[in-house]
């Protein structure tokens, strides 16, 4: 029997608060980037606006490659703060490392492989807590990272001690969301994101 997953966050709406970044109707916090005819987003494209601390919901939709393998087989990736990079790729039924979907690249596999079939919507829901600086610009606390893909929690308040391949250095924020693109065609809808607030430095004496 044909059994159809469906993530539980697809088609989530946007919480109050929220900024929408794209809801199929332009491109505008994405400058150049295209939009197709089914008006969704194609992978290769940076958001205009930058963040720090957030929660960040996607979908994404991976190509059908069936003669492509490896890196090459629908390949893209989410950059948050412009640095750390969640992998998207048609990982599905493989055994879910680093360098597939949902794997930190360099840094940490998911969980577990939740990676649905090419062609399905998929989600991912993050929950990002940016890097500390102080003021002569050292970092001072790592960036942290809660990952569900498909609703499912892959990546648990994950420490991420440096940025991975492929994108900006490390450093302080505000900076933009980056969907990488790798001519694969992966399209991508329902971008929206919360911040988070910063945690205010203690006042006061502490005897």
């Amino acid at each position: 029997k044909r059994v159809d997953r469906r993530s539980p966050t697809l088609e989530a709406k946007p919480p109050e608060g929220a900024l929408v970044l794209f809801d199929g109707t332009g491109v505008d916090y994405f400058p150049g980037a295209t939009l197709t005819k089914e008006k969704t987003l194609q992978s290769g494209t940076r958001s205009k606006e930058e963040f720090n601390s957030y929660q960040l919901h996607l979908e994404f939709r991976l190509t059908w490659m069936p003669e492509a393998r490896g890196q090459g087989r629908s390949n893209s990736g989410v950059y948050v703060h412009g640095c750390y990079e969640t992998q998207v790729l048609d990982s599905f039924g493989l055994e879910g490392r680093d360098n597939e979907c949902g794997g930190l690249y360099k840094i940490k596999e998911p969980d577990v492989n939740m990676c649905l079939p090419p062609m399905a919507w998929q989600t991912y829901d993050v929950d990002f807590t940016a890097p500390k600086y102080d003021a002569q610009g050292n970092k001072v606390s790592n960036a942290r990272l809660t990952l569900r893909h498909n609703g499912v929690v892959i990546h648990d308040d994950l420490e991420l001690p440096g940025e991975t391949p492929g994108g900006q250095g490390e450093g302080p924020g505000p900076r933009g969301i980056q969907l990488q693109g790798h001519g694969c065609h992966v399209q991508y809808r329902n971008i929206w994101l919360k911040p988070k607030p910063e945690p205010q430095p203690r006042t006061g004496r502490h005897d």
